[in-house]
């Protein structure tokens, strides 16, 4: 057995031993197959009471397309076996909702089976889907839960309306959506999708509240990922949104900490050849707050050395203003110019995107733009997730 993000294309057995960790999900070695690229994922961020009887229809916005996709499903956090009826993957209509393409549902296997039990703290991957997936484009991907299996893996700041049959059993496979009538703005177990296509690989994008999305407009896929996603189109690479809001660099916050889900979340997921590094700013202004710069380069310095070991090259990101914010004091904002001069001096990453310098208000440096600001002095509306994505060029990505 092995750390989460290896691949598993098979049937997990009903398993009471497993024990769930805070650290990375469990997966076992799968057997060789042609190359995938994650397309979009979602980091797991916690649990939430579960819809058992329900089938949820997860709404998720593709970077690249190919001509297969699989999904992965997640128990990582989940304190009981998980019992999956069914999962399905189809194209969303024009127009948004719950409806699918015509023609274009798909029920996804395990092992050629489609149920599947996962044991508490493991991730499952489905088989190959054959399923002509536009780049830039909305599937919904469902998941029906016939028991209650416990707490539900979730991912709480999607963003993103999806919809839930609250009498799901036979609906997962419905392409009419009108047994969806209910909402939902979490992400449900899925956190990833990959594409089998000509895709030159996949870039991480790995952080907190500001790589997740907060002060965007939601339904709009306006994170600075989504951006940067479009930018990369014409170099075929696609874009993997790792933020959770309140995550931490150096302790457990909302979620493990970023040195604990390095691995489940980044350098094991399918194609990465990139990963872009913004997180430190919930250390600075949390409790405990952490004041010590030196101790911010060293789990960085960790992070590219791990990365490294898997051949993905490292982008690191200077932290933010949040001058406004009602944690913010001088003595952390000090503690945040520190950080970000030993991150502009180099020799931590291997490449820098300076997110502060092309953010901040330039007649009071320790304050967002007001033009980029949603209003809460920390996050950013849409105009300033397009100036973070336009910050990273291209070319440092490998």
């Amino acid at each position: 057995m092995v750390k989460a993000g290896r691949v598993l294309v098979l049937l997990i057995v009903l398993f009471f031993g497993a024990t769930a960790t805070t650290a990375t999900a469990r997966t076992t070695p799968a057997p060789a197959s042609p190359v995938w690229t994650g397309t979009w994922e979602t980091a797991p961020s916690g649990t939430i009471a579960a819809l058992p009887g329900a089938a949820v229809r997860n709404v998720v916005h593709t970077s690249v397309g190919g001509t297969a996709v699989r999904i992965r499903v997640s128990n990582r956090f989940g304190s009981v076996p998980l019992t999956l009826g069914a999962v399905t993957v189809a194209l969303r209509r024009a127009g948004g909702g719950p409806a699918a393409v015509a023609g274009s549902m798909r029920v996804a296997t395990f092992s050629g089976v489609e149920a599947v039990t996962v044991p508490p703290g493991w991730d499952v991957l489905t088989d190959a889907v054959p399923l002509a997936v536009p780049a830039a484009a909305d599937l919904l991907v469902t998941v029906f839960t016939p028991a209650d299996s416990g707490p539900a893996t979730y991912h709480r700041t999607a963003l993103q309306t999806s919809y839930v049959a609250t009498r799901g059993e036979r609906r997962a496979a419905d392409e009419d959506g009108t047994a969806y009538s209910a909402k939902t703005h979490y992400w449900y177990y899925v956190t990833g999708v990959d594409v089998r296509g000509p895709a030159a690989g996949s870039v991480v994008a790995f952080g907190d509240s500001l790589t997740d999305g907060n002060g965007s407009t939601a339904d709009a896929n306006h994170r600075w990922p989504d951006r940067l996603a479009e930018r990369l189109q014409g170099r075929r690479l696609g874009v993997l949104n790792a933020g959770i809001a309140g995550n931490r660099l150096l302790r457990d916050g909302v979620g493990p900490s970023a040195l604990s889900r390095l691995d489940a979340d980044a350098l094991s997921r399918a194609g990465v050849r990139a990963l872009i590094v913004l997180e430190g700013i919930n250390d600075i202004k949390g409790t405990p707050e952490a004041s010590d710069p030196d101790a911010f380069v060293d789990a960085y310095r960790e992070i590219v050395t791990r990365a490294h070991a898997h051949g993905i090259r490292v982008v690191g990101v200077t932290l933010t203003p949040y001058a406004g914010y009602s944690a913010f004091t001088a003595a952390r904002e000090a503690v945040r110019q520190k950080v970000n001069a030993l991150i502009r001096a180099g020799g931590v990453f291997d490449a820098v995107a300076d997110f502060d310098a092309v953010v901040r208000d330039p007649a009071s440096p320790e304050r967002i733009r007001p033009d980029y600001d949603p209003g809460d002095h920390l996050h950013f509306n849409d105009a300033g997730m397009r100036a973070l994505a336009d910050t990273v060029e291209p070319a440092v990505l490998g």
